[in-house]
């Protein structure tokens, strides 16, 4: 029994810890919504209010047909339009290329566009395509703060500016899941990553931009490059980051870093076109904070989004029922559900389409839940689903 004394309190410390951890992240998502001033009337609208979205990303042309000409962007247009589908969310930068003439990518890695689509503008075709359907346009910055992916195409970015590469605490270049890390936290990749956006922002005609589960974030492993280190010591009496990467506090510092970009993105596309939406797509709150350092619930609480599509991919009801009602019920305030849209998971590579069963009740939970439309991953599993969404859309 003297023996077990110690266990037991490592036990019970690491249990208290645990919980405390529990309760300061709850405490992070809970969301700080304005009190009503009587009972029964809600507090004044939001300054911006989209309508419903019944939305759907287009992926890069290597894993769609969308691309292949104008022709057939106005045809499968056509058929979104028909099934009610009114938002357009489109990659427009992956693996260091753009789907647009890019002075800014010519510049660093003599690349101006993807390779797939040399000697056309598919952005601007889109725009043209869609704009007699009566359908928005958002650009998809899908890869963010990521150069590559087990370093095929998008590697030249890195190649061109070594010191951009995120380093772990071993001082290695962070790669996770297969993807390439640029340094999020660093002034230099933040700019860089702002004039790709901004480029699209100020010459087309788009009705928004999105970032997504790698925009603005970085994986939790990275943080330790030179630079950062230093500026953190700054700003602790000369005390280092942490080696633990999933630190609290070692989080809330680099996440906030984030969120200043967020913030200057808010600003920067703003001044340049007032009423161009901000669209953001996380991972789901609190893994995304954990993993990637989106604090999605901050930059719903200063404005900085218009409207958010977590990303709540799910196989099952069950699962998707538990992460929706983790959104709508703990992290969102009740008016901001009408900004909301979440990203439903109906189509992966050439093997799954989400039965049509299960999109039906995951529309169904949203509608109980008081949101009121939803973005699907990607198009390619919206014709093989063309007569559920023929009765529910239209």
């Amino acid at each position: 029994m003297l023996h077990a004394q110690p266990c037991n309190i490592m036990r019970f410390t690491r249990r208290l810890l645990t919980a405390c951890m529990a309760l300061a992240t709850a405490a992070q998502a809970a969301p700080d919504c304005p009190a009503t001033t009587q009972a029964g009337i809600a507090p004044a609208p939001l300054r911006s209010t989209p309508s419903p979205q019944r939305g759907v990303w287009i992926a890069t042309p290597e894993h769609t047909h969308f691309f292949d000409s104008k022709a057939e962007m106005e045809r499968q247009l056509a058929e979104f339009q028909r099934l009610g589908i009114n938002t357009i969310y489109t990659a427009m930068w992956n693996q260091g290329r753009t789907l647009y003439p890019s002075a800014v990518m010519h510049r660093l890695t003599g690349i101006t566009i993807s390779e797939r689509v040399r000697g056309r503008d598919p952005l601007q075709e889109l725009i043209e395509a869609a704009r007699g359907k009566g359908m928005k346009v958002y650009a998809w910055f899908e890869f963010g703060f990521v150069s590559d992916f087990k370093g095929g195409p998008g590697a030249e970015i890195i190649k061109a500016r070594p010191h951009w590469a995120a380093l772990d605490k071993q001082g290695k270049p962070v790669e996770k899941n297969g993807f390439r890390w640029m340094n999020a936290l660093d002034r230099e990749v933040q700019d860089f990553v702002l004039s790709v956006i901004m480029e699209a922002v100020q010459r087309y005609d788009i009705d928004g931009i999105q970032g997504d589960d790698r925009l603005p974030a970085m994986a939790t492993e990275g943080g330790y490059n030179p630079e950062t280190v230093a500026r953190y010591q700054r700003e602790h009496g000369g005390k280092a980051p942490p080696d633990d990467a999933k630190d609290p506090h070692w989080l809330a510092w680099r996440a906030a870093q984030l969120n200043g970009f967020m913030e200057r993105l808010h600003k920067a596309v703003k001044s340049a076109r007032p009423s161009m939406q901000i669209s953001m797509s996380p991972s789901p709150y609190p893994w995304g904070y954990e993993e990637y350092l989106q604090d999605w619930p901050t930059w719903m609480k200063r404005g900085w989004v218009d409207s958010l599509s977590p990303q709540l991919y799910r196989y099952n009801i069950e699962g998707y029922q538990q992460e929706l009602r983790k959104l709508a019920r703990e992290q969102l305030c009740p008016e901001q559900r009408q900004k909301v849209f979440p990203g439903l998971l109906l189509a992966l590579g050439r093997d799954y389409v989400a039965p049509p069963e299960l999109l039906q009740q995951m529309i169904e939970e949203n509608r109980r839940e008081g949101i009121l439309g939803e973005v699907f991953f990607h198009s390619e599993g919206l014709l093989p689903r063309r007569e559920l969404l023929e009765k529910l859309y239209r």
